[in-house]
């Protein structure tokens, strides 16, 4: 009963914020404020906590987004973005009796402030709220049944994010990304050390996630080099 409560709220929370994020496109109000983007590209991702190390699983990272600028300059802004983000844990051993890999898919929430400086490189900083919609385990190649939404691993998962945006070309950004989990996402997972069973231990599970991306703002404004005036006159 616990369980379901908790992922009914989530599920709640998601649709919610989903609502919000759709009604300010389509809201008037903002219509003439709001700028709206899409991003794609890639996450490389890591567990820690599970004993397997590197960002070596990779993933979607792909949503839209909305961003509302705090001043007349348009220097702060506050984004929201409903993304698929694809996360987990991927260790390839010499054989299949050593590999490992976990798939972790969620749908993300992050909300960030950012700073632009002479609108070619922004900066910015805020957290994430995931929702856990897929869940994979692979053990020595073979999948894992006791893995599923209904556990161990947490359906909600909030995160701290920082960003960093430089422009390519016209409306075109480049954008990668950090974000780590602030609360655990697996809880007191035992290992056992295959020199000497009797030596065990536990440890909690984080989502580790670096992101590289491409992001296309479709209603900002492109800024023009100013012309130096030349130095004769007629």
């Amino acid at each position: 009963m616990v369980y379901f409560t908790f992922q009914f709220d989530s599920m709640k929370r998601v649709a919610l914020l989903s609502f919000i994020f759709f009604l300010l496109l389509s809201t008037e109000v903002f219509s003439q404020r709001i700028m709206g983007g899409l991003s794609i590209g890639m996450n490389l991702t890591q567990v820690d906590g599970d004993e397997y190390y590197g960002f070596k699983k990779f993933g979607l990272n792909v949503g839209p987004m909305a961003i509302v600028p705090l001043d007349k300059n348009k220097r702060w802004t506050i984004s929201l973005e409903l993304l698929y983000s694809q996360k987990g844990s991927n260790y390839n051993g010499r054989t299949d009796t050593t590999s490992y890999k976990l798939r972790l898919d969620y749908v993300d929430i992050p909300v960030l402030f950012h700073f632009t400086d002479k609108r070619v490189i922004s900066g910015g900083v805020g957290f994430a709220y995931g929702q856990l919609i897929n869940v994979k385990e692979w053990k020595k190649g073979t999948v894992t049944d006791s893995i599923t939404l209904q556990g161990p691993y947490n359906m909600g998962d909030l995160s701290v994010v920082a960003d960093l945006q430089i422009r390519l070309w016209s409306k075109l950004w480049v954008d990668v990304r950090y974000q780590y989990s602030m609360l655990m996402i697996r809880k007191d997972v035992p290992f056992s050390d295959p020199t000497n069973p009797k030596n065990t231990w536990t440890r909690n599970q984080y989502n580790n996630v670096v992101s590289l991306r491409l992001t296309w703002v479709f209603n900002q404004e492109i800024p023009v080099k100013s012309k130096k005036r030349s130095g004769s006159q007629e």
